[in-house]
């Protein structure tokens, strides 16, 4: 098992390009509704999609540190797997 500092040195920058890539993808979904871009078959929509959603809802879960919710990535795997 690896140590704290370990888990920080392996892993801290592919996780920070990953959060970089998802605002990226948020700010370009923005850009796209601010442009009125936003059409679901063909309307116009205000409703967020249900995939921005997840994506706001895993970032909130994400953003709640606990030690001992050690299966975050259960629960984000289980969320995302029915995007209804």
């Amino acid at each position: 098992m690896l140590t704290p500092d370990q888990v920080l040195a392996n892993y801290f920058l592919d996780t920070r390009c990953k959060l970089i890539e998802i605002a990226a993808m948020l700010d370009r979904f923005d850009r796209a509704v601010s442009a009125g871009h936003s059409q679901t078959n063909g309307k116009q929509t205000a409703v967020e999609p249900p995939q921005v959603a997840k994506i706001y809802q895993a970032l909130k879960l994400l953003s709640q540190p606990n030690p001992s919710n050690a299966n975050r990535s259960e629960q984000i795997l289980l969320m995302f797997s029915d995007l209804s």
